[in-house]
């Protein structure tokens, strides 16, 4: 069995402009994503942080109008290629949304096992015990709602519903998890448990979190790139960025001067 080459990355991107109607919103975006570890994206409101992770598995193209253009590549795969199912894609890259959106009608159980539905993955139903147990408690959720798996979703505390999107994404078994936001709407609680989840998570997947809470990217994050008006100005290891930025301008944002 071939083990996963760590010393190259997991996501490529070269070239990436991304667009809105008329409005290019991303210029020429060329950045490795590491495999393993969390990745953080930082820069002020509308400067293309969560256009940029949306390209990641294909969901800007959803939005009438928007396009891309350049290559991204998984795992050496261009995901952009014409045989690539979106759908397919979306297993392998998970997304974690700013706003907890379990869905409303269905029960603890069925919400993390919707994905499985969603990418027409079928198995058995102690397969499915298993999966829903390794997932629930790789969100560290399993023994909060163990009991209550036939409940609602949506009858969770934020925080909890925030992490039972997170077990809907590993439950696909994802390679790459991204988190657009994903504390925005929590209390300092329920963000201090993400938080110690994506410790948790960083040595299995690949993570990228779009945040605008620097200290968060501080904690969280092994490397951090800085976008700035649809431009990426700096991408490197997190200490270095916030103690020796090499650019002005990510030392203004950072030490808030603008943003």
């Amino acid at each position: 069995m071939s083990q996963t080459d760590t010393s190259s990355p997991k996501i490529r991107v070269r070239g990436l402009r991304a667009s809105y109607g008329s409005n290019e919103v991303l210029h020429g975006i060329d950045m490795d994503i590491d495999t393993q570890g969390v990745t953080a994206i930082i820069g002020p409101s509308g400067c293309g942080k969560s256009t940029f992770i949306r390209c990641l598995n294909r969901m800007h193209e959803q939005i009438p109008g928007a396009t891309a253009k350049g290559e991204i590549r998984l795992d050496g795969e261009d995901i952009q290629a014409s045989n690539v199912d979106p759908v397919l894609l979306r297993r392998r890259i998970g997304m974690v949304f700013q706003k907890p959106n379990p869905f409303p009608n269905m029960s603890i159980r069925e919400n993390v096992l919707a994905g499985l539905r969603l990418t027409r993955r079928k198995v058995g139903k102690a397969k499915e015990q298993e999966i829903l147990e390794g997932a629930l408690r790789g969100a560290a959720l399993w023994e909060e709602v163990k009991d209550r798996l036939d409940d609602r979703g949506n009858g969770l505390s934020g925080g909890q519903q925030q992490r039972l999107c997170i077990a809907r994404s590993l439950a696909v078994e994802p390679e790459v998890l991204l988190m657009d936001e994903p504390c925005s709407a929590l209390d300092p609680v329920a963000t201090a448990r993400v938080e110690e989840l994506l410790h948790d998570l960083r040595n299995r997947y690949t993570i990228v979190i779009v945040t605008h809470n620097m200290q968060q990217a501080a904690r969280v994050s092994q490397r951090t790139a800085f976008f700035l008006q649809g431009d990426l100005i700096e991408l490197t290891d997190t200490d270095e960025i916030f103690t020796k930025p090499t650019d002005k301008r990510t030392e203004d944002y950072i030490t808030g001067k603008f943003g």
